[in-house]
């Protein structure tokens, strides 16, 4: 088999519409000879469904990342998929939510409790999500890639998620720190805005697609998700050995412009 992921165990979360960077970093990997694994989260049947029009069948497992139980489980499910004593190559962290209170302006008036969910959601699940499959990447050296938007400046609108965004950068510095002599690697993408489903729950999305409009020096697609996932699967191959707590920039070059 050849490909640039032959032969790799791969798991991908977040895959809701077939918009998402998620389902076509899914699509990637199994045009590049891996085996994937999908997690979903409430709407499963969306997600079974959605999983039907990969190139190939992919199980899907429900995942809820602030679920202690679903957590602790995870490792034997995947297990059951791919077989016992089956190691884990790859993990796709493509989860974020914000109540709705914080985001849209509200900054300054967002309660604890909705602060507090969007950072569990959004950051500290990459490091809940890691540990929970820890037994079966450490098995063969494995890469963890997260979904990240750029956390250098403040967005309109995006407010506590902004905050989440920094928070799971930093998660992924000292995951990578921590795993890296189990010979686990820790990276994000960080992509410009795709028109998908989260990002319908955006309020003032326009306004950041407009700066991508008119900023990217090499432009940018908002409807075409396929150059970050074609990061993610770069940074999931054999490519990157020795790199680790980075961020790769997949935004076509709206991060390092002035004004």
């Amino acid at each position: 088999m050849s490909g640039l992921l032959a032969g790799k165990r791969i798991l991908v979360t977040g895959v809701l519409t077939e918009s998402s960077i998620a389902f076509h970093t899914a699509r990637l990997a199994q045009e590049e000879g891996a085996e994937v694994v999908l997690t979903g989260f409430g709407r499963l049947s969306l997600v079974q469904r959605i999983a039907r029009r990969l190139p190939k069948p992919a199980p899907v497992i429900e995942l809820d990342v602030q679920n202690k139980e679903h957590l602790a489980g995870l490792a034997d499910q995947v297990r059951e998929h791919l077989g016992a004593g089956v190691g884990l190559d790859g993990v796709v962290h493509s989860i974020a939510f914000a109540p709705q209170d914080a985001l849209g302006g509200n900054f300054l008036n967002t309660e604890w409790e909705s602060v507090a969910t969007a950072v569990e959601v959004s950051a500290y699940s990459l490091k809940s999500l890691t540990i929970a499959l820890l037994p079966l990447l450490e098995q063969r050296g494995g890469s963890v890639v997260g979904m990240d938007f750029d956390a250098q400046v403040a967005w309109p609108k995006y407010d506590w998620m902004g905050v989440s965004k920094a928070a799971l950068e930093a998660t992924c510095r000292y995951l990578a720190r921590d795993l890296g002599d189990r010979n686990v690697r820790v990276n994000l993408v960080s992509a410009g805005p795709i028109k998908s489903m989260a990002a319908k729950s955006i309020p003032g999305f326009e306004e950041l697609a407009d700066v991508w409009n008119s900023r990217a020096p090499i432009g940018w697609d908002l409807a075409d998700p396929e150059p970050a996932a074609r990061g993610v699967a770069a940074l999931l191959s054999d490519w990157f050995p020795k790199t680790t707590g980075e961020i790769v920039h997949v935004d076509g070059g709206v991060h390092m412009m002035g004004a």
